[in-house]
């Protein structure tokens, strides 16, 4: 069997009376008694190409037996189409059925106008939407430019463990892993899935200068919210010889750069996520991301807060944790842009955050953005070695599992930082989609691990 090209690629070079062979699955169908039309999708694009089948040749007959849903082969020329939203029709010679489908109730995407929550419950099939085609090629451009953004400015990338013996925030939050019998002892100590590949991708730093990890973290938390799941994606990068302002510059540069590359990438998807999904996504995120990111510290964000005349279900007493009701006003109301909040209060944060000298806050960031509130997450990391030492026994932490990570600061300490950013989140704001659920091929959530 030859391999197919894609109706994309075919579609690129397309000319009058030119013959070709595609193949793709069968999105919708009309046939009348002179005429029929298949629509057909092959994953390579969002547009579907039309397929018509004219009385005489092979007939209307065989389209009328190819059902919503099956996978065909068809052979067919090229000719300018008549109908709106296509450039070409490919007038079939050939056509045939590679995988049937029923052509009744039992093939669950016969619904036209599915709910969001009736295609999670269809995780496998709902790709063949054109929502969820559109999703996941947004996230593969995603995906691609971040990559691309590191590699074009020399970081490594640094393929950290999932499987982790330490808790990099400190919450508690992990799943601990058992063998087949129950037992905890596996690994020879307790082991968990982790929740950030930050500690570890720390010591590549400390050799390579500027690296960056990205991949799955899980959570257990029993959140139900539309933001969070417990199987998820993050990008870690981490700089050395580098201060927090070093890293605010950073993480500016990357979510620009990111968000124009990804919308360059599929403009196709970008343009259906802005008429159908979120109408005018694209032209705010793209105006938001071309303004400077304002730069506030959580002290003057609190007293945005105070003075702002709002009232606020939660407290906006100096100490108290940004909520996103908070966070979602100084973004979209007072800034009207992306905003990093800086230098939080120290036990609001991580036990690896840098010490400020008087002790009450550490040199971390929040990263909030309009509609969605924060969407990064970082700190420079504390690189002298009796301050951190110090600051785990306060925090009442078991000081064994982080020997190690103490050994970073003991042998050729340097100033670092780093950032973890929410790859789903972040697809989330480009896209428009509300629910994180909507933007992971198979989401896991409490309750929902079917496939």
């Amino acid at each position: 069997m030859s391999r197919r090209s894609t109706i994309a690629d075919i579609l690129a070079g397309a000319q009058q009376g030119q013959q070709v062979t595609v193949t793709g699955w069968v999105r919708n169908k009309r046939v009348s008694k002179n005429v029929g039309f298949l629509e057909l999708n092959d994953g390579s694009r969002l547009s579907n190409l039309q397929l018509v089948f004219p009385a005489g040749a092979i007939g209307v007959e065989a389209a009328d037996a190819v059902t919503k849903g099956s996978s065909v082969r068809a052979v067919g020329t090229f000719q300018p189409s008549r109908g709106k939203g296509q450039q070409w029709d490919l007038v079939a010679d050939s056509v045939e059925v590679v995988g049937e489908c029923p052509d009744d109730n039992t093939y669950p995407m016969q619904t036209k106008r599915a709910s969001m929550e009736f295609l999670r419950e269809q995780a496998h099939l709902r790709p063949r939407t054109r929502t969820f085609s559109a999703v996941f090629r947004a996230r593969n451009a995603l995906s691609m430019a971040i990559h691309d953004f590191f590699q074009q400015r020399g970081f490594l990338w640094v393929h950290t463990p999932i499987i982790a013996v330490s808790d990099a925030e400190g919450a508690g939050e992990m799943f601990q892993l058992t063998d087949l019998e129950g037992k905890k002892d596996f690994f020879g100590s307790d082991a968990f899935l982790t929740v950030s590949g930050q500690l570890n991708v720390e010591a590549f730093a400390s050799a390579y200068t500027d690296v960056y990890t990205f991949g799955p973290t899980f959570r257990a938390e029993n959140s139900h919210t539309a933001r969070h799941a417990a199987e998820f994606w993050m990008i870690e990068p981490e700089i050395a010889f580098a201060d927090l302002g070093d890293l605010l510059d950073l993480a500016e540069d990357f979510i620009r750069s990111i968000t124009h590359a990804t919308h360059a990438a599929c403009p196709e998807d970008f343009e259906f996520f802005n008429k159908w999904i979120d109408k005018g996504v694209v032209d705010r995120v793209q105006a938001v991301v071309d303004k400077p990111f304002e730069r506030m510290t959580y002290t003057e964000a609190i007293n945005v807060l105070n003075k702002s005349g709002k009232s606020f279900e939660n407290s906006t007493e100096w100490g108290a944790s940004l909520q996103t009701e908070h966070e979602r006003f100084l973004a979209e109301e007072h800034v009207q842009g992306p905003v990093f909040v800086t230098d939080y209060p120290t036990d609001q944060k991580a036990f690896y955050m840098r010490l400020s000298d008087d002790k009450r806050t550490v040199a971390a960031t929040d990263l909030l953005v309009p509609r969605l509130g924060e969407i990064i997450g970082g700190s420079q990391r504390e690189e002298r070695l009796d301050v951190l030492e110090s600051e785990i026994v306060r925090r009442g932490m078991e000081t064994a599992p982080y020997w190690w990570y103490s050994d970073l600061r003991r042998f050729g300490t340097t100033p670092h930082a780093g950032f973890g950013l929410g790859f789903e989140r972040m697809l989330m704001y480009l896209t428009g989609i509300a629910n994180i659920r909507d933007v992971i091929p198979y989401p896991r959530t409490p309750g929902q691990a079917a496939f």
